[in-house]
């Protein structure tokens, strides 16, 4: 493995996990760690931001331009991802799982559609 996948690796499952925690914080009232929450969340997310950067400048790669595609591609991925939240928490929590169902499903192929967006069809 060489050292910026490694170093990718570790700084994005540290982002990630300050990430998930901060919402867990901030949505769960059983944790009365609403401040905390709203502090770590957008903290996971600054750091998965700075992974990128730091893995791209250890790869020599260019940064991102960002053209009419890369705004496609991120709207389709918030998209995708907030729909298949969405379905997740209609079945966790509102127990209305047809509904939360068909939601992740759909996020999921919204998900999906980021493939050939992403990489093109041969």
């Amino acid at each position: 493995m060489k050292k910026s996948n490694f170093v990718a690796l570790f700084l994005g499952t540290v982002s990630m996990v300050l990430f998930a925690l901060g919402m867990c914080m901030a949505l769960l009232p059983e944790w009365n760690a609403m401040n905390e929450g709203i502090i770590m969340g957008p903290a996971g997310i600054i750091l998965g931001l700075i992974t990128v950067l730091i893995w791209r400048k250890m790869e020599n790669k260019p940064p991102i331009k960002i053209t009419a595609k890369t705004f496609g591609i991120i709207l389709v991925s918030l998209v995708g991802a907030l729909t298949f939240g969405t379905g997740m928490c209609l079945c966790l929590v509102a127990e209305e799982y047809i509904y939360g169902i068909v939601a992740g499903l759909l996020g999921i192929v919204i998900l999906f559609a980021l493939i050939p967006m992403c990489k093109g069809l041969k």
